[in-house]
């Protein structure tokens, strides 16, 4: 078995396996010193691929140090791993100690394992980061012969990978010889990740490993008895079909786009369970010992089915699941095939999985997503520069281990890929951030963390903020949400930060059966007084998984070729024949753009494709536009696939209103009234390490947080706007509020491509979207019932044959 030590060619001979292909590739590349990206399909051992050259150095050169480390985005999967490796060393009785170490691990096994560390340690990027802020980190890393990064798609494009390539950068410097090794079943573009994984870049340094393929999955969509739908986006018309397909497999796991309507699918499965069967539910909101308990269950084999978020879209191996269920669309073929490969831990069976599209565009997304996974081709990641308050919580964590030279520091800091431009006039400043909190902010004592000593090293100004720092570094920042109340103090209800940062004064919006204006936003209170006037924002909640460019472009390309339409079911088929002879479809480069009149109220329905929440930006952005014309809108609503506006006067000319200026300007004034660039800010304060959250022994409330960032953002907006973190926040809040590289695209094409229809009545395209207008004018009780009816008015009057 390609010289494989005894006890492990004893092991596999024992389970009656053979080492696939590509796990002993993997040990061949290690040989060979290189590094090495494995993508290998779910099921195929990757787990085992990437320990399995540390195990046999173990066995053949054992050592009694730090020799692997394993990272994965999730502490889940660390204890899963834990769990799966911990058998086959038991099985061969192997002096090899396996431990983990996150935010849950007992401080005082913590402060062992920094003293007499296992020879594997599981982590994740956080807990590695704070590892090496200690000085002995140098002593433990020093043997280090390899880091194992799992699941390497579901974080090297954002601040997680930012970091843990900042942790990689400096590993290697503590152990020049450390090999770098990454695991993902998903992955477009293999070549960007070889280049993220690499010591400086360097993509001919890693070696790629490409499992061989497993059986094709058996994906389908679930399609209703009555007609699918023509609006909503959760699938819950079909709980009783999908109780169905539970009642006839072993195991399921449904998975949902948020946790809201994961809540709302388990209510729904639970009310048509008549065998009681045992359900379980599972996301982030969840306590982390509700979580544990159902990962147990699942684990042990007691439940029938899991409902659940992205929280289990990564690796957590139940061997008994044989069923994956998506309600609603699943906006990427990527994301589709990271859970359908949830079903069938083997590589040689199918994985089986079905799909629930909502609405009669999503049973095009679904479509779209089947064909993708059928030819291969999976969702691009979008690998951007390196974050600016993660750079500077890195830097702060080494100079907590040991003071720093500044040449040094800056060639470490390069050799990792998201800050390998970054240039020497950036550096400065960001080390000038930490030194002083920026010229505006130089006075305060508390905001010099380092200072530059006269033999040129930077070291930490006073212990109290290495104390400072482990307590409170970190890269998530939860989310907090704020109380919709009126002036005498009266609250109706929270609504996410999110949405409350897109509101300036003057707004208005539908909240538990009211019309509510938004007078201002305090701390951690949106003060609101009840209007007469219309709504301008009918939806609120915080930002969606919007659709990939890749199934929006297949999307759009069904529309355009009916010789497609024959696989549709007849329905949606025939949605599409009266669209097109009642109004037009775009070409795949096109904006459709309809205008038409109905209940007094002029509309305008935009289909764009750019996803929830570029729409979101975009309808925010044009009916401002429309109120400085003249055209008195009242509002709109967006889904993934268009926006529809509303309007007391007529759009005669749409391409006034989608000029790429308004980026420059609508934009920018939009996201400065707003509160979005200040809920940005206090993200990157957290994590730039300008406002602590915890202090020891106690933790601020998400008030205190608020109301320090809030101070010290109106400073540096009024004496520093070129602030380093204010630059940092606008940074995100331009890409993540609002897809704005997908907004951008589609305004620079906007006014060569906009094909515009003046209708008489509402098309069948446009049901879909404008069923939206209605959803919150209701009460949740009644808004089920309320729904239906418009929704059959309004098909009544676009599907009319006259």
């Amino acid at each position: 078995m390609h010289d494989l030590p005894p006890p492990l060619v004893t092991w596999f001979a024992g389970k009656g396996w053979t080492p696939r292909r590509h796990q002993l590739e993997m040990l061949e590349v290690a040989r060979r010193g290189e590094h090495g990206l494995l993508v290998a399909a779910t099921g195929a051992g990757k787990t085992l691929a990437g320990f399995l050259p540390s195990l046999v150095e173990l066995i053949e050169r054992p050592v009694d140090t730090l020799h692997t480390l394993y990272v994965s985005p999730l502490k889940a999967l660390t204890v899963d791993v834990q769990r799966n490796l911990l058998t086959p060393v038991e099985d061969m009785g192997l002096d090899i100690r396996i431990e983990t170490r996150s935010g849950d691990t007992p401080s005082d096994r913590k402060a062992r394992q920094r003293v007499k560390p296992p020879q594997m340690l599981l982590t994740t990027p956080e807990s590695l980061s704070l590892l090496l802020s200690y000085p002995d980190s140098f002593t433990m890393f020093s043997a280090l012969k390899t880091i194992v990064v799992d699941e390497v798609h579901a974080f090297a494009t954002g601040k997680r990978g930012d970091l843990l390539s900042l942790c990689m950068a400096r590993l290697q410097r503590i152990a020049p010889g450390l090999r770098r090794v990454a695991l993902s079943a998903t992955v477009a573009d293999p070549d960007e990740y070889r280049a993220w994984l690499a010591p400086d870049g360097d993509i001919n340094a890693v070696s790629l490993v490409e499992g061989e393929p497993g059986a094709d999955p058996n994906i389908s969509i679930l399609l209703p008895e009555d007609p699918i739908p023509w609006a909503g986006h959760s699938g819950r018309y079909a709980a009783a079909q999908v109780m169905a397909e539970i009642e006839t497999h072993r195991t399921t796991i449904v998975f949902c786009n948020t946790r809201s309507l994961a809540e709302l699918i388990f209510q729904d499965l639970w009310s048509v369970n008549e065998l009681k069967l045992p359900i379980g539910i599972h996301h982030g909101s969840l306590s982390r010992e509700a979580r544990r308990k159902v990962e147990l269950a699942m684990a042990e084999g007691r439940l029938r089915a899991l409902v659940a978020t992205a929280s289990l879209d990564l690796g957590v191996d139940w061997g008994d699941v044989d069923c994956v269920i998506q309600m609603g669309a699943p906006k990427g073929a990527s994301r589709l095939l990271q859970r359908t490969g949830r079903a069938n831990h083997r590589l040689d069976e199918p994985s089986e999985a079905i799909l629930v599209p909502g609405n009669r565009f999503e049973y095009l997304e679904a479509r779209a997503a089947l064909d993708a996974v059928e030819q291969g081709e999976l969702d691009h990641e979008v690998f951007r520069r390196g974050a600016l308050d993660v750079l500077a919580q890195h830097i702060m964590a080494c100079a907590c281990a040991a003071p720093f030279a500044e040449g040094e520091m800056l060639d470490e800091l390069r050799s990792a890929l998201p800050y390998s431009a970054l240039s020497d006039e950036l550096f400065g400043q960001v080390l000038g951030y930490i030194e002083s909190g920026g010229y505006a902010l130089k006075a305060y004592d508390r905001f010099k963390r380092l200072t530059q000593g006269p033999d040129g090293l930077w070291r930490v100004t006073h212990p109290k903020f290495v104390a400072q720092h482990r307590l409170n570094a970190g890269i998530i920042v939860e989310a907090t949400m704020l109380n919709v109340r009126f002036r005498n103090g009266r609250s109706v209800g929270k609504v996410e930060e999110a949405f409350a940062a897109t509101l300036s004064p003057g707004d208005t919006f539908f909240f538990a059966g009211l019309v509510l204006e938004v007078e201002r936003q305090e701390v951690e209170d949106l003060i609101v007084k009840a209007t007469s006037k219309p709504a301008r924002i009918p939806t609120y909640g915080g930002a969606r998984m919007p659709i990939s460019t890749n199934l929006a472009d297949r999307v759009r390309r069904f529309l355009a070729e009916p010789e497609q339409w024959h696989r549709f079911p007849t329905d949606v088929r025939e949605w599409l024949e009266m669209q097109q002879r009642r109004s037009s479809l775009p070409e795949p480069g096109q904006l459709l753009i309809e205008t038409f009149e109905r209940e007094r109220r002029h509309h305008m329905v935009v289909y764009s494709f750019e996803g929830w929440n570029a729409h979101q930006a975009l309808g925010m952005l044009v009916t401002k536009r429309m109120e400085t014309l003249g055209l008195k809108p009242l509002g709109f609503v967006a889904s993934d696939y268009a926006i529809a506006t509303y309007s007391l006067e007529p759009v005669a000319d749409p391409r006034p209103l989608f000029s790429p200026d308004i980026l420059e300007h609508e934009f920018v004034d939009w996201v400065q009234q707003s509160s979005l660039l200040k809920r940005a800010f206090r993200e990157v304060a957290v994590i730039g390490g300008l406002v602590e959250r915890q202090h020891p022994g106690k933790r601020k409330t998400g008030k205190q947080v608020s109301f320090s960032t809030d101070l010290i953002y109106d400073v540096l907006r009024r004496y520093e706007p070129d602030h380093l973190l204010l630059r940092a926040a606008w940074d995100d809040a331009r890409a993540r509020m609002t897809d704005v590289g997908r907004l951008a695209h589609l305004l620079e094409r906007a006014n060569d491509t906009i094909l515009h229809v003046d209708l008489p009545r509402v098309s069948p395209l446009a049901v879909p979207v404008l069923v939206l207008i209605g959803r919150e004018r209701v009460s949740q009780a009644s808004a089920e019932d309320s729904l239906l009816i418009e929704a059959e008015a309004l098909v009544a009057e676009a599907m009319a044959t006259d």
